[in-house]
């Protein structure tokens, strides 16, 4: 019977039924069969109300949205092509530059492709990029700057397993710059192979992108120096991002008046927080009950009878989170999942910390790889290209990236310097 409802929940969901209606009902399917009352999940959203983080998470959506409305994505490339178009593989670079700043505010939500997409493609190919490496540097890019502050998957993580977010950010910082600098100098050697010719240095023209993004580049300098500093929490954090952003674009630059704010900008903001608040409550309170049941102890049991040392458990968490990452988005998978892998890495020492680095990279190469990987689907639609099309132009970029996942896995000092 069990059985039957979960493969009739997993089918429900692969129709398209919202994730959050899958949830509830497993939750609510759960809470009966063992005998409690409903209000227990109640109860958990209750709790998540009480978590003194989840203010950011809409203050940081917020200020995301506003950028991405308000042309910052335009400035920025502008800003990055001027500064770096000069090196050998400069405008692929820009491209890796662009989407990394952008994914960090729009939390990998498709906002990096589909703003900075149509703008950037035209572009590698009028600089004789193939049209494969184009789009397989743009895809992959999309998910780029998933550890970098203020991403929302890292808030997400932190708000689920109970661990501190500015440890989080900190940790995030050299794995996700190591794999800049790797996807950076792939693409410089791609560049010097195929002969893509160099530009030179304008100083006018760089001092000109400068005055217009000069005020976008202090925001993300602010908060990383806010959080690393110990100057602000994440929350308030939060709130200065979304100030300065709506402040940015409606005051300095006045590309948006007080009819498109109301219209467009915290409409947009209120669909994507809401869903996101809806699936984490009913989802935690799914957890709760798996906890209740001792499933992570159940499975730790299953565990403990072949795995003996934390090098094995890691290799096995990666080859199932990689596979999760397949099937499941990195917000779905990051309610669901960590609460159960938490104790076991617990059991077998890894640092939680240094956990939530190791997720968060295996689901960031989730958003390259089908049935469900996100990034396909909207550089699909965006470029107008098979899927599989799209994944074998990412190939070379998501061999890079499960070298890197190698590299955080398996040197924790990369993600813990800091301690």
């Amino acid at each position: 019977m069990t059985i039957a409802i979960i493969v009739f929940l997993v089918l429900i969901a692969a129709l398209g039924v919202p994730l959050f209606v899958v949830l509830g009902a497993g939750s609510l399917i759960a809470t009966y069969a063992a005998g409690l009352d409903p209000a227990v999940l109640l109860i958990e959203m209750l709790r998540l109300t009480s978590s003194p983080n989840l203010i950011a998470i809409p203050l940081f959506t917020l200020a995301g949205v506003t950028l991405a409305r308000g042309g910052a994505p335009q400035r920025l490339v502008q800003l990055f092509n001027t500064g770096f178009g000069w090196m050998p593989g400069g405008l692929a670079i820009v491209a890796l530059m662009s989407c990394a700043f952008f994914t960090a505010f729009s939390g990998a939500s498709g906002v990096t492709i589909l703003a900075l997409g149509g703008l950037l493609y035209p572009m590698l190919v009028g600089e004789n990029y193939s049209k494969r490496f184009s789009l397989g540097l743009l895809t992959s890019s999309g998910s780029l700057g998933l550890l970098f502050p203020p991403s929302l998957a890292v808030l997400l993580y932190g708000i689920v397993a109970g661990v501190s977010i500015e440890q989080l950010f900190t940790a995030g910082l050299v794995p996700g710059t190591i794999l800049l600098v790797m996807l950076a100098v792939y693409a410089t050697v791609t560049s010097r192979r195929v002969g893509i010719a160099r530009h030179p240095f304008l100083f006018a023209a760089f001092v000109s992108a400068a005055k217009d993004g000069f005020w976008d580049i202090l925001l993300p300098v602010g908060i990383i120096a806010g959080l690393l500093g110990g100057y602000l929490t994440v929350t308030e954090a939060a709130s200065c991002s979304a100030a300065y952003a709506l402040l940015l674009e409606s005051v300095i630059h006045r590309r948006l008046n007080t009819r498109a704010l109301y219209h467009e900008i915290f409409r947009e903001t209120c669909v994507l927080v809401g869903s996101l608040l809806i699936i984490l409550g009913i989802a935690l309170g799914l957890t709760n009950l798996m906890i209740d049941a001792q499933l992570p102890m159940k499975i730790l049991a299953i565990l403990e009878q072949d795995v003996q040392s934390q090098l094995q458990f890691l290799l096995l968490l990666n080859v199932f989170l990689l596979a999760i990452g397949c099937v499941m988005d990195i917000f779905s998978a990051t309610m669901v999942i960590v609460p159960l892998i938490l104790p076991l890495a617990q059991r077998f020492g890894v640092d939680p910390v240094h956990l939530g680095i190791i997720f968060l990279a295996n689901l960031e190469i989730g958003y390259l790889t089908p049935p469900v990987g996100i990034n396909l689907f909207l550089a699909s639609q965006r470029f107008r290209e098979p899927m599989l099309n799209l994944f074998r132009a990412s190939l070379p970029f998501l061999l890079i990236m499960l070298i890197w996942l190698a590299l955080v896995t398996y040197l924790p000092y990369l993600s813990l310097w800091w301690k």
